[in-house]
């Protein structure tokens, strides 16, 4: 039995009135984030007026089972037989997009906070829009990230072409550059906000919310399977593709022609071994490290999804694993022949 079934169970044996509230997670995932908690807690909750008030312990729990099933909230040897592939992130999830079949799941149903994976929602936002790329955009003191304090290179004052603020809000997961595409959208940022939640909601990302455009609020969450729909929607945007796997660019102000040289914040773009077609990593304390990608694995098209990696290269080791093992299962060359 998995432990989403066993806590509905001690629950409903010492009689607790009202709901029961599951969810598999370790304890460092419990008490990271107030937002991302509540949040979990609503997606889970089980009310007893689902099975009537003469439900038993035991058809609760069955039916608790079955949803952390359905919902991708347990181990993945629970749902595919992956005992052999270890993964060190939180939430997982691993697809064949060419078949749309699930391949590894961990924690998939779980909400939780996404941090610069918010970017990819940014990027399709913003050219949606179908905005002047070429138009010079200048970096404001409200650009400046007042939540985390992070640093940038973007001197308040400097002007940027769209373009180019978008490449580097994916390549590099720019704060500034994000901040300041939300800002000069019609309407103004919030504008923009309410549009990235609506483009969501057209997505199916059932379990999404976002405030702000940069990443940098614990209040922008999503689930691994919500993610992996986003991934596949980027995969439609030539400039998505294009900038969130460049390895590096030199990119100039608009105003003065001052040089500036990024690298992705992939370094597996860099990697001859991988072959990426759409890539963001993000990182904020209540996330943890998270990555999400779409590579070709044997001539596969697949979606990976890590989120809440603990450690700088934990997210790199853990999509390198997952590469490996499929480049040594059976799994993809089934499908293939």
């Amino acid at each position: 039995m998995n432990n989403a079934a066993i806590t509905i169970l001690l629950a409903l044996s010492v009689g607790c009135a009202g709901s029961v509230v599951w969810a598999a997670q370790s304890p460092k995932v419990a008490v990271k984030s107030s937002v991302a908690a509540k949040a979990n807690a609503k997606r889970v909750t089980v009310s007893y007026s689902k099975h009537g008030k003469s439900s038993n312990a035991a058809a609760a729990a069955a039916a608790a089972a079955a949803a952390a099933v359905a919902s991708g909230q347990v181990n993945a040897s629970e749902r595919n037989g992956g005992d052999d592939l270890d993964l060190k992130s939180t939430a997982a999830l691993v697809l064949d997009t060419a078949e749309g079949t699930t391949l590894y799941a961990k924690n998939t149903g779980q909400i939780s906070a996404i941090a610069s994976i918010t970017k990819l929602m940014t990027a399709m936002v913003v050219l949606d829009a179908d905005l002047p790329l070429e138009e010079s955009i200048r970096i404001e003191r409200a650009d400046i990230d007042t939540l985390k304090h992070t640093g940038s290179r973007l001197r308040i004052g400097s002007a940027f072409s769209r373009r180019d603020l978008l490449h580097l809000a994916l390549m590099s997961s720019e704060n500034r550059a994000a901040s300041a595409l939300g800002r000069n959208y019609p309407g103004g940022a919030q504008a923009f906000v309410a549009r990235m939640n609506a483009k969501a909601a057209e997505l199916g990302m059932r379990n999404s919310r976002f405030v702000e455009p940069t990443g940098l609020s614990s209040e922008n969450v999503s689930t691994a399977d919500d993610l992996a729909l986003m991934v596949r929607a980027s995969l439609d945007y030539p400039l998505i593709r294009t900038f969130s796997t460049a390895p590096s660019a030199q990119i100039h102000t608009a105003d003065s022609g001052q040089a500036y040289g990024f690298g992705n914040s992939n370094g597996l773009v860099r990697t001859p071994d991988w072959h990426i077609d759409v890539s963001k990593t993000g990182y904020i304390a209540e996330a943890g490290q998270c990555l999400v990608m779409h590579a070709r694995i044997r001539d596969r098209p697949i979606i990976i999804v890590l989120l809440d990696s603990w450690g700088k290269y934990t997210r790199i080791g853990d999509a390198n694993r997952i590469k490996k093992w499929l480049e040594t299962s059976t799994l993809l060359a089934a499908r293939a022949s």
